[in-house]
């Protein structure tokens, strides 16, 4: 079975730092692009950031950018989300997805395959 996982959400002081991590179970994440996406309660789910299987091609949702940085670590099999100051209005749950093709535009989770459960990430003092 093909599956994302992720971890390293959590609650977390207004100003704060996560690092989010994305892994799969079932197949390689070396040859997909990957999305991070967002939901808060009573909102949409909306993109935050995406990344191609090299790596060389990245983009960042407006709301995001500067704060946010996605990496990814072939050998390790593993993308990665680091979230620096942190503020209330980031708080939702975080998924990531596996796309076979890169697409520069953040918002587009109609081209991604594989979807992870998600992981919370709570922004409070």
């Amino acid at each position: 079975q093909l599956q994302l996982v992720e971890s390293g959400g959590g609650l977390v002081q207004p100003g704060g730092s996560l690092r989010l991590s994305c892994a799969a179970s079932g197949f390689t994440l070396d040859y997909y692009a990957i999305g991070w996406f967002r939901q808060a309660p009573g909102k949409e789910r909306e993109g935050v950031s995406c990344i191609s299987s090299s790596g060389g091609s990245r983009n960042y949702a407006e709301s995001v950018n500067g704060r946010f940085t996605i990496s990814r670590d072939n050998a390790r099999h593993t993308v990665y989300l680091q979230m620096n100051s942190l503020k209330p209005d980031d708080t939702a749950v975080y998924y990531c997805a596996a796309a076979s093709t890169y697409t520069d535009y953040v918002h587009d989770s109609p081209a991604y395959d594989y979807w992870g459960q998600g992981t919370q990430v709570t922004v409070s003092s």
